[in-house]
């Protein structure tokens, strides 16, 4: 049978590695006498201060174990976690199962919450008051190693069971804290009662303090696009793609000063086809080509021939656009066509040529 004895070969103390700032108080039924033995075995703990440990959602904390054997032989230990917490919530590190006389032994429980623990609620709990507080303890079971080198009788020592309860708090992190004088953070309901109005407070904060995202076209959401379109007076394009309609609300300013001008109708082919605008090549080399006819006709010492000799007269105000596309990525000629009627002067007139071009 284990044994519980006043002075047991084996000293164990729980030491938590993270200090809060504040002392937390119980949310559900505090520890009383009582519970200072051991709430799962009767067996009586070895301290008489239980230890405490503040986790918070998303954040690693660590609950030391110190043992050291105080007696003149070896201990064969066993450590187990007992609680009414999940066991995925912690991971216990340490290594080797004998203390030998006189050393010490350090093992580390290590916690950690899903950050979303106030946020992920199972639909069963919907309703039900969330508990934030736990209990647990250690549980060492050790007996004792003989000096016998014989195998059948090295542990025929007394065995015992050791106790430590340690309380687990949950609790949110608040940032508003920051901004009280030390004597009110060291009140835990003051951290918890801001946290309400963190929760309430801070999505409005955070909007305000990125709101020129939303009123950008490369990162406002979806559904604010038509707003800003119609902003800038432009014309949403269903059948542009969405980052090409975001490219093009950013870009109405520029395409505006330009309206009506070779230039301008060339950065819009540009914007809605792919195609480079060429600025370093000649313009009846550029994958956009845009030609105005045009001129005096014929000027005797200033015109030449078969350059811009016009016999006869020609149509006014008339322009020539040619685009050279790569085969595999074939244009649209009616979205085209209502670019360059959307842009060109109204007076104008033109002729649209469409020239496949083989890739070498």
């Amino acid at each position: 049978m284990p044994q519980a004895s006043e002075t047991q070969p084996l000293q164990l103390q729980l030491t938590p590695l993270q200090i809060s700032e504040n002392v937390c108080q119980p949310i559900d039924t505090p520890w009383t006498d009582s519970d200072k033995i051991g709430f799962f075995g009767g067996m009586k703990t070895v301290e008489n201060k239980i230890c405490e440990l503040v986790l918070y959602p998303g954040e690693p904390c660590e609950l030391l174990v110190q043992l050291e054997n105080i007696s003149r032989h070896a201990l064969a230990l066993n450590l187990e976690i007992e609680g009414n917490f999940p066991s995925n919530w912690y991971r216990v590190g340490g290594e080797g199962n004998e203390l030998p006389p006189g050393a010490k032994m350090e093992v580390v429980l290590y916690f950690q919450l899903d950050r979303r623990f106030f946020e992920d609620i199972s639909p069963d709990k919907i309703g039900q008051p969330l508990v934030l507080d736990y209990r647990g303890q250690i549980q060492v079971s050790y007996n004792e190693l003989s000096n016998s080198t014989d195998a059948n009788e090295a542990r025929l020592g007394k065995i015992y069971q050791q106790f430590a309860p340690f309380q687990l708090f949950v609790r949110p992190r608040s940032l508003y804290l920051k901004y009280l004088p030390d004597l009110y953070r060291e009140v835990d309901f003051v951290g918890r009662l801001l946290k309400i109005f963190e929760e309430a407070f801070e999505p409005d904060f955070n909007t305000a303090s990125t709101l020129w995202a939303y009123l950008h076209p490369r990162t406002a959401p979806e559904a604010m696009l038509p707003f800003l379109a119609h902003w800038v007076g432009w014309e949403m394009t269903p059948i542009l793609s969405l980052k090409k309609q975001r490219d093009l609300i950013a870009k109405a300013i520029e395409i505006y000063r330009w309206r009506g001008t070779r230039r301008g109708l060339r950065y819009y082919l540009h914007l809605f086809t792919d195609l480079p605008l060429d600025e370093h090549l000649e313009e009846k080399d550029k994958h956009i080509s845009i030609l105005e006819l045009g001129g005096r006709g014929f000027v005797v010492g200033e015109a030449g021939i078969g350059e811009d000799t016009i016999m006869g007269g020609g149509q006014p105000f008339h322009f020539i656009v040619c685009l050279r596309y790569p085969g595999d990525r074939p244009l649209d000629e009616k979205l085209v066509r209502k670019v360059i009627e959307q842009e060109k002067p109204a007076f104008c007139t033109y002729d649209l040529y469409l020239e496949e071009i083989s890739r070498s």
